[in-house]
């Protein structure tokens, strides 16, 4: 079957090493000069099964409510007059239930461990080198009674295949001695099965072996939309001419529903802008190692070599990439109170990149109204955690397969009930 990819990112590239694998004869078009160069870029770096918290809980609700108004917040909502924008507000509100916080809890698990399990195949029968760690990832809270309240969630995420294991403040030393200076340190949950590396190498180099193997990139191709005929699509229109396939994937971020929009369709991603800064380490033990989440702050810590990557952020309210800087340096203000010498703050590198968010947190997989159609968006701050298993799903959907992990609640027609 001749398959065409819209998308170059890490779920776009994971999508042609999958349908690749299976014979299939794919072609990927991006706007961009090369794989990885937008959401992938400078993520967290974190392959985080166990972070498979949704957005919108009554928890986090609460929360945003006290964050209206500080620049420096977790969550920052910039209201504008964006329709698309509104009906995304609506949706999250909606899912700020407990019970839909356990059942968007539940489906994004089972994309994210299929992904973490998914990821160790691929980075095996590859033999990729992508700066990983598997040291795991420990979730470290500031305040006893916000450490306490989270163990429903860790209960429920542990239930569901994905342990959390509950550590004291002498634990977590125990797992990262660099939290040492952390004099805030009330508690934290480790989860060893996780991992961090390099989601922008990872990209590449999966890019390149599927490239050797025969998959199809065309670059600098920017997208001016689908055609179709009746409920087939006919062709992808772009600055470099039309293309053609049997099928097609729509993998393309935060572009997805501009894309879907021009047959139609509807798909409720919005970018949430997310900052990352990189640090050069030079005190290697002030560092570390193993993936930490900071619960209060929202920011996550992966170790790159002989670089620390601090992640974090989010504004919702658009597609502007532009650095706020207050709101970065703060991110690395909040490094060094924690890992106060670890490295060089005057050669930190900054950035800004759009996660695709969808209102309930979990991704969009699988058909669409067309019957050659199909969608792999929406992954949000999971898209390196989900994107193997979300592509390995994706292609048993498209070879009419029973996919290896159960799809309900996870195709497009959810947001249509």
């Amino acid at each position: 079957m001749r398959v065409i990819i819209v998308g170059a990112g890490v779920i776009g590239v994971a999508t042609a090493h999958a349908l690749l694998a299976r014979g299939h004869q794919v072609t990927v078009i991006e706007r961009r000069s090369g794989p990885g160069e937008e959401t992938t870029r400078a993520n967290g770096g974190q392959v985080s099964a166990s972070h498979a918290d949704p957005w919108p809980s009554p928890e986090n609700l609460i929360n945003a409510l006290g964050w209206l108004g500080r620049e420096n917040a977790p969550l920052l909502l910039r209201l504008k007059a964006d329709p698309a924008l509104w009906r995304w507000c609506l949706g999250f509100l909606v899912n700020c239930t407990s019970s839909a916080a356990r059942r968007n809890t539940e489906r994004m698990l089972r994309v994210a461990v299929h992904g973490r399990r998914k990821l160790a195949e691929v980075a095996e029968t590859t033999g990729l080198s992508f700066e990983q760690r598997s040291e795991g990832i420990l979730h470290v809270f500031r305040d006893r009674e916000a450490f306490k309240r989270a163990a429903g969630q860790a209960a429920l995420v542990s239930k569901l295949g994905c342990r959390r294991e509950s550590v004291d403040p002498s634990g977590c030393l125990e797992i990262e001695p660099a939290l040492a200076d952390f004099e805030a340190l009330a508690g934290g949950y480790y989860c060893a099965d996780d991992w961090t590396g390099n989601a922008h190498a990872f990209t590449v180099g999966l890019a390149a072996e599927c490239a050797e193997r025969g998959v199809r990139f065309i670059y600098d191709a920017s997208i001016a939309g689908l055609s179709r005929r009746g409920r087939a699509i006919t062709g992808v229109e772009t600055t470099h001419g039309l293309f053609r396939a049997d099928a097609y994937v729509i993998a393309a971020g935060c572009a997805s529903p501009y894309i879907a929009r021009t047959v139609g369709l509807r798909v409720p991603v919005y970018p949430a802008k997310g900052y990352s800064v990189t640090v050069p380490v030079k005190a290697s033990k002030a560092a570390p190692t193993v993936g930490i989440i900071d619960d209060a702050r929202k920011h996550v810590y992966s170790r790159l070599g002989d670089r620390l990557r601090i992640a974090g952020m989010a504004e919702v309210g658009g597609f502007d990439v532009r650095i706020d800087q207050p709101r970065a340096d703060h991110i690395l203000e909040s490094a060094l109170q924690i890992f106060p010498d670890f490295g060089d703050r005057d050669k930190a590198e900054f950035w800004a990149g759009l996660r695709p968010q969808t209102p309930d947190s979990v991704p969009i997989i699988g058909r669409t109204a067309f019957n050659n159609l199909f969608l792999n968006t929406g992954h949000g701050t999971l898209g390196w955690t989900m994107a193997c298993g979300a592509a390995d799903i994706l292609a048993d959907v498209i070879e009419i397969r029973p996919p290896a992990v159960d799809i309900s609640g996870l195709e497009l027609k959810r947001f249509l009930l």
